[in-house]
């Protein structure tokens, strides 16, 4: 059950990685992309019905490893208290900017939203990537599994190269929804966006996979032993050859559903060579918070399951809805609200 419970997590970290993983590179690109208001507009009217919906999977995960795993929880949220906090306030200020951006029509007022809305999605997509290079290489944990450590010491340089890759992969992926959704002149510096952003991320990918492998050369360890699981990396590598093409040939949703791929290729294959691992240490093996010593009792996770299961149907259900009712490229005018 706990590894049912661990497929899960993972599933939801992926759907939130790609489906906010977009709006977020969106945001990144807003203030070089966007260089009128009336594309300003356009921008936030292309993620505004979908924003918020995205969001939910992250709330969704974190309800999820507190059912599943309510140590890791514990133990995670206390050590890395300052960065989530900082996360949260940056979520906070994105979501006042879209909102409180277009209430006031004043040059000086919009654009201070719009270097919010910059600077928080930038910071996001940053520090989402310094997170995960920090538990790819694993945390300091004392002989009780508490993590001890400084906030400096997040700032490594594997996590800071993860930060790097994690900030260029969703601008890219954004870079592909706004060709889905735009026209005119901003279709076409996202256009040039995607174009430029590809080669920085398969230069990236391959700098930061040779660096994964020396800090944590066990990553391997199952795909040796079940060789399905390279079917994961296999979606990631495909998705990103495939990516230039489409795009070359401005099928745009296609070249969107292959950065969608990478993605999700790339976060797939992470947790398949962590598994059973949920937050490995960095100094003694034994100490690592993993499905046996951090699952909730087994009489506790089926009735969660149950729950949970209905519930993330729902939210899919709804997204598909709204994704299908504001499908097509954004034109401004009586029915947009930004």
């Amino acid at each position: 059950m706990a590894t049912v419970w661990f497929a899960i997590l993972a599933g939801l970290l992926i759907g939130y990685a790609v489906l906010d993983g977009f709006d977020l590179g969106v945001g990144a690109l807003s203030l070089w992309v966007a260089r009128t208001d009336e594309e300003r507009r356009v921008v936030l009217n292309a993620i505004g019905p979908v924003w918020d919906g995205n969001e939910v999977w992250l709330i969704v995960w974190g309800a999820a490893l507190f059912l599943a795993f309510p140590r890791v929880y514990a133990v995670a949220f206390s050590g890395f208290y300052l960065p989530l906090m900082i996360a949260l306030w940056l979520l906070m200020g994105r979501g006042v900017a879209i909102e409180f951006r277009h209430h006031i029509q004043d040059p000086l007022w919009r654009g201070a939203w719009d270097v919010v809305f910059w600077l928080s999605s930038f910071l996001l997509a940053l520090l989402y990537g310094v997170a995960a290079g920090n538990v790819v290489a694993g945390v300091p944990f004392d002989a009780r599994g508490y993590f001890q450590g400084l906030f400096e010491w997040l700032l490594n340089p594997y996590a800071l190269l993860m930060g790097l890759f994690s900030l260029v992969i969703l601008s890219w992926h954004g870079a592909h929804y706004l060709c889905v959704k735009a026209e005119g002149h901003l279709y076409e510096r996202a256009h040039w966006l995607a174009r430029a952003l590809w080669g920085l991320t398969a230069l990236l990918a391959v700098a930061l996979t040779a660096a994964t492998f020396a800090a944590r050369p066990t990553l391997m360890r199952n795909f040796h032993a079940v060789p399905a699981l390279l079917i994961f990396p296999a979606l990631a590598l495909a998705s990103l050859a495939l990516a230039p093409w489409y795009h070359g040939r401005q099928a745009d949703r296609a070249a969107f559903l292959c950065s969608a791929g990478v993605v999700g290729g790339l976060l797939a294959s992470t947790a398949a060579g962590l598994y059973p691992d949920l937050l490995p240490s960095s100094h003694d093996a034994s100490r690592s918070l993993n499905l046996t010593n951090a699952a909730a009792p087994p009489d506790a996770l089926l009735p969660a399951l149950l729950w949970m299961i209905p519930g993330v149907l729902l939210l899919a259900i709804y997204q598909v809805a709204v994704y299908r009712v504001f499908a097509g490229r954004v034109v401004l005018g009586k029915s947009t609200h930004y």
